[in-house]
């Protein structure tokens, strides 16, 4: 039996084109400014921000990739430009001889405390000083909410 396919209605089509259009264009522009200020994308300074929250500034190359959203090949690949940057060193596992470390280096977390102002300075003039406080409540009520939703997909 044919399933019959729930095609948006017009306002839930402008509702997802503006949701891609301002979410792409949110995350191209602190790219950008990264990569401009920082010399890293937006990916690298995700990396480096949660090594740095982590208990020894370090976390399991696959507590990463879960933590980071991203897949293991593309964050080993990270690591590895992060690595020769001096910012991140692997070390293997001492409990599973199979899993390694990412540490964030002293001179990783020097370039993240550098970056760490202009980034913070881009998201709150690109995304919160456009919004009201009643709005940023609903963003992040609805960001929860879909967050959760697609965490259990």
């Amino acid at each position: 039996m044919a399933v019959m396919t729930r095609w948006l209605d017009p306002d839930e089509q402008r509702t997802w084109r503006a949701f891609l259009a301002s979410s792409r264009a949110l995350m191209d522009t602190l790219d950008r400014e990264l990569q401009r200020d920082a010399g890293m994308p937006h990916a690298y300074y995700e990396i480096l921000v949660r090594l740095s929250e982590a208990p020894g500034r370090q976390l399991r190359m696959s507590e990463l990739a879960e933590a980071a959203g991203s897949s293991r090949s593309r964050l080993s690949h990270a690591v590895a430009r992060l690595e020769e940057a001096g910012w991140v060193r692997r070390e293997d596992c001492p409990t599973d001889r199979r899993g390694q470390i990412a540490v964030l280096t002293d001179d990783g977390f020097a370039t993240l405390a550098a970056a760490a102002p202009g980034h913070v300075d881009g998201v709150r003039r690109h995304l919160f000083d456009a919004l009201s406080p009643a709005q940023v409540d609903q963003l992040r009520r609805i960001s929860e909410t879909l967050a959760e939703h697609l965490s259990r997909s």
